[in-house]
């Protein structure tokens, strides 16, 4: 009897284990993987993970090897010995780097030397600012150096005040090596100022290492040209948008054989994320977005023939494929997540069609919490198109019973909603409160065809309203949704989406979360410094009269103009690093919900951007978001 005793006490302690659920906490604990490469046999990978400390605030990594094949991962002081360094030279003698060189006058010492402790900051043109950094005259300029004195750095772009990484986001897939070893192909912006800020039209340069020469290799496109490569055969590979100032072109695959440019995913309707070559130069390997996930796709290149070009989808299922490692035997080496897990590295059989998870830094957490339910739906949109939502249950859901829901607005503004793994905009932690998140593929998403991404251009408030509207409203009709606790939560066009929702929705919701949203696109188009971006989404400039879409983007798309009709709570966070999204945007907003007496929260991060990266400002967002829900909802 006590033997029987023990057993039922001990199933019930397993089954209650089994019960808990995602929480802020959990989450700011988690690993985050990201995998350096293969090792020089072939056999391992390299990784590191990297996790919060909330005690120090910090982010600290270590790093490991794992077998392909599978076994128990090691972790390694010194990693980079282990790796083929793909930014030596073909023939070893020189490696290829960049660092930040000055090459401006900004600062009043800069001008006057006599006054040292000046602290002014003097501009003529655009782009002093970008993402959350004042420009200080320096530019990041790629140059290369002996292997063995490396301090002896050659400065390719000397006096130049260009980037190469690009601002803010590049790195050093912004540059690589020749296959001779004798140039060095690189991106870069060659503008300056005001037509830096109003531009997306980066080249790819040539840098000669034997005569100091460099040449401009695309200077007829007018758009962005990223991300060089080489083939196994030695054909120069990039992307390329073809529109100046659109930052959300279709991406395409170009390859530059035997002096023709070749655009080899033209006929396809879609958009390149990121791409590698098959070992044997036959095949490229690319993720795209497609249907409310991220895919591994596959495109021929049958180079001049008359062979046809075949675009063909390589993996399917409810997880998005974040990145390509390499290859190991018929295997493909990806990073992989879904809405209940982060991205761990798997391989995936190309031939068996078959996964095989290499990484498993968070099993364990997982495995003691019961995950939500994401269920892929499909709503007729005003207009008659069929769109895709997602719909995330809470764990243990019960369709019996009535669940308070909140309706997620994507960001962006053409960025895909697909099965990404946040850890701020989290799905998972969002539904383990007891929450239903509806999150709709609406107008402006990759996925769906270039038409569907494109329509968002201009027409802000229009049809994607319709659209999010469409959406809670087919989730409300199911009996399990409370339709007396309807929320509407996003961040920065999601944030925007917020906004004009609090204006328009008609009582459909009892409260709103922005972050980092636009809520006055006049001010807005006056202090963000990518004005390509505005320029493009916005139709053009405040002050163009005679053009009818920026008129009507900001009269009828302004949010600003409908907060006479807002009535419902509203917490509003806001980074004052955000130069994108400037903080006077939350301000705005938060003024008007004061002076209309409407119940509103601000909350400011003096050190953050766009996003909220350390950790302890991120639990913060965490528990603030749900106080308010919770207060409100």
């Amino acid at each position: 009897m006590k033997k029987l005793l023990f057993i039922t006490l001990t199933l019930m302690g397993l089954s209650a284990a089994a019960q808990e659920h995602m929480t802020p906490e959990l989450l700011w604990k988690l690993g985050r993987v990201s995998p350096l490469g293969i090792t020089k046999d072939g056999k391992n990978i390299v990784y590191k993970v990297s996790t919060p400390t909330m005690s120090t605030n910090k982010i600290t990594s270590k790093f490991y090897t794992i077998p392909i094949d599978g076994g128990k991962a090691t972790a390694v002081k010194e990693y980079k010995d282990l790796l083929n360094d793909e930014y030596v030279s073909p023939d070893g003698k020189y490696v290829l780097s960049h660092k930040a060189v000055k090459v401006e006058d900004v600062y009043g010492k800069d001008y006057y030397p006599e006054l040292e402790k000046s602290t002014v900051q003097v501009y003529d043109a655009l782009d002093y600012r970008h993402w959350d950094t004042w420009s200080d005259g320096t530019h990041n300029h790629v140059g290369y150096a002996p292997v063995n004195d490396t301090d002896n750095f050659t400065d390719i772009m000397e006096g130049e005040p260009y980037d190469t990484p690009q601002q803010p986001f590049g790195g050093s897939e912004d540059y690589t090596w020749s296959p001779t070893g004798k140039s060095i192909v690189y991106v870069c912006k060659k503008l300056t100022g005001t037509e830096y800020a109003t531009s997306t039209n980066t080249d790819l340069y040539e840098y000669n290492l034997g005569d100091k020469t460099t040449v401009n290799l695309t200077p007829k496109n007018k758009g962005y040209d990223t991300q060089p490569a080489f083939s196994p055969n030695g054909d120069l590979t990039w992307l390329q948008m073809k529109r100046d100032g659109y930052e959300a072109d279709k991406n395409d695959i170009i390859v530059r054989h035997k002096g023709i440019d070749l655009n080899i995913t033209a006929g396809w309707d879609g958009t390149v994320d990121a791409f590698t070559w098959s070992e044997d130069g036959k095949k490229i390997y690319f993720i795209a977005a497609t249907d409310g996930t991220r895919q591994l796709f596959e495109v021929n290149f049958p180079g001049l023939t008359k062979i046809a070009v075949r675009v063909e989808q390589v993996t399917d299922g409810y997880f998005d494929v974040t990145s390509i490692v390499g290859f190991y035997k018929n295997s493909i080496i990806v990073t992989r997540s879904d809405m209940n897990h982060a991205s761990e590295i798997y391989s995936y059989d190309l031939k068996k069609k078959d996964w095989n998870q290499i990484t498993k830094v968070n099993n364990k957490a997982y495995a003691g919490i019961t995950l939500s339910k994401t269920v892929k739906r499909y709503v007729t949109t005003t207009d008659g198109k069929k769109m895709l939502v997602w719909v995330i249950l809470p764990p243990n859901f019960n369709a019996t019973k009535k669940y308070p829901t909140l309706l997620y607005c994507q960001g962006g503004p053409q960025s895909a909603l697909s099965q990404f793994y946040s850890f701020r905009w989290n799905f998972q932690v969002m539904a383990a409160q007891g929450y239903i998140v509806v999150a709709p593929n609406r107008r402006g998403m990759p996925g769906h065809g270039v038409e569907w991404n494109e329509a968002i251009s201009g027409d802000w408030g229009g049809q994607v309203m319709d659209d999010y509207l469409s959406a809670i409203d087919d989730v409300a009709k199911e009996p399990y949704v409370d339709n007396d606790r309807l929320g509407a939560v996003g961040a920065s066009y999601g944030g925007y989406s917020v906004f004009f929702l609090a204006g328009i929705h008609n009582k459909r919701f009892k409260t709103f979360i922005a972050h980092d949203g636009v809520f006055n696109l006049k001010s807005m188009y006056g202090t963000t410094e990518e004005v390509f971006f505005t320029n493009w989404d916005s139709g053009g400039a405040y002050w163009e009269t005679n053009n009818a879409v920026a008129q009507k983007t900001y009269t009828k798309f302004n949010p600003i103009n409908y907060v006479a009709k807002w009535d419902t709570p509203i917490l509003i966070f806001q980074g004052d690093k955000d130069f994108r999204v400037p903080i006077g945007q939350g301000q705005e907003a938060f003024q008007a919900a004061q002076l209309r007496g409407i119940k509103s929260r601000f909350i400011v991060f003096p050190d953050e951007n766009h996003w909220v990266l350390k950790p302890q400002n991120g639990l913060v967002w965490q528990r603030e978001f749900f106080k308010w829900l919770q207060q409100t909802l």
